[in-house]
Parts: C-alpha cells; sequence; structure tokens
C-alpha cells in the first residue's frame, strides 16, 4: 500500500518507519524537506521511504495520515488539492490542544465537539479515522509492555475504514478497541489528556491505556 503522511514531526516519522517496516511504500509531506531529521529518516528506512510537499504525499497515498500540530492542521490541509483526500481513509492523529505558559495543555474542542469530527468536516469526501492519539510516539509500533500489549482506540463513520485502521494497528501489536463513529473522538482526545497528566505525575513517558476484561 501507498501511505502519504502529513507531517513530519516525531509522530510522523515513528509512524512512516513502522509502516516502512511492514514493506509499504512511504511519503511524508513537510514544509521543509532539507530538515537534519528529515534526512536521518530517510537514511534510516527502505528506498521506497520519500519525502515531498504536503500536496505530494496527500496525492502520493492511498491511505493518509494526518500527524501535524492542531495549530497547523488545518493550513495543512488547506496547502493540498482537495481531489487528492477524496474516497480515502484517514487515520487523524491529530490532538486538538491549547498550551499555555503555565499549566498543563488543555481541549480547544471538548464536550460536543471534537478534532475528529472537524478533520471530517474539513475533509468530508475522505474517511476519517481517529487512531494513534492516546500514546506517546516512541510506542506506537510495536508497542512493549510488562502488562502485555496495549489496545488502540480508534473510531470514525465508515466500518470498512475503521477495519483498515484496526488491522494496520494489529500489525503493529495493538489490540483494537472499536468505538464506532467518530463522535467517540470526544472521549478519545480527552483520554491524551489523562496520557499527559500521567506522564507529568511520574516523569515517565512509558505508558499506555489497556482494557482488562473478565
Amino acid at each position: 500500500m501507498k501511505i502519504g503522511i502529513i507531517g513530519s514531526g516525531d509522530v510522523g516519522r515513528a509512524l512512516g518507519t513502522g509502516f516502512a517496516g511492514l514493506n509499504h511504500e512511504v511519503k511524508i509531506g513537510t514544509r521543509r524537506a532539507q530538515q537534519e531529521k528529515i534526512k536521518m529518516w530517510l537514511d534510516g528506512n527502505t528506498p521506497h521511504s520519500l519525502v515531498g510537499t504536503f500536496d505530494e504525499a496527500a496525492e502520493f497515498g492511498d491511505l493518509l495520515v494526518l500527524a501535524t500540530k492542531w495549530s497547523g492542521t488545518k493550513n495543512a490541509i488547506q496547502l493540498t488539492d482537495s481531489t487528492h483526500w477524496a474516497g480515502k481513509v484517514v487515520i487523524d492523529v491529530t490532538n486538538p490542544l491549547v498550551f499555555t505558559d503555565n499549566g498543563p495543555p488543555q481541549l480547544a474542542l471538548g464536550l460536543n465537539d471534537s478534532g475528529g469530527e472537524q478533520v471530517q468536516r474539513w475533509l468530508p469526501k475522505s474517511n476519517v479515522v481517529k487512531a494513534f492519539n492516546t500514546v506517546g510516539f516512541t510506542h506506537m509500533v510495536n508497542p512493549t509492555f510488562d502488562g502485555g500489549p496495549p489496545d488502540m482506540f480508534l473510531c470514525g463513520n465508515d466500518e470498512n475504514a475503521r477495519k483498515t485502521v484496526a488491522d494496520l494497528c494489529t500489525a503493529f501489536g495493538w489490540g483494537v478497541i472499536d468505538l464506532g463513529d467518530i463522535t467517540g473522538a470526544r472521549l478519545l482526545e480527552p483520554l491524551c489528556l489523562l496520557w499527559v497528566a500521567i506522564g507529568e505525575k511520574t516523569n515517565s513517558w512509558d505508558h499506555a491505556f489497556k482494557v482488562l476484561r473478565k
């Protein structure tokens, strides 16, 4: 599969490496292709790992990953041709966080709306699936924890799109919890804040969530 990743930060590069490791062709879209971190990512991956603009990555991918900071998400989408998103599964990894000088981050959207729903409105012809937003980038691929494999929560309006993303999560070593339609993002995005709060309290970012069943 060809996978286009919009965003070249830690999350985009980590997922890009994971997809390349599964023998998918990957193109990361970035604003600055000459950054040293991008050159290092290219050097560390297969010849099928590529870098381009946001628009080139959106055109390239059969499946797209939105891995931008929330403050730049809408602009990143606007820098692309809308037809490049149409009909495609879009994994929304973003969290609608607002950062201030004092105190922890806050949600820009919540209760009656979510970032996932907003992304779906911005991309009405795409099948948006919220996933990978409740764990740090170092554990997104092949997560290893003493308590066994953690669970990846996901949601989206299209059942087949959720199945596609669930299969990718499983290939990365995750259990999967399917929450149904995209309004489930109203639960998943606050869960990111819980993940952050645990990290700040323990001064460790090596944690993930798991549903226990009897």
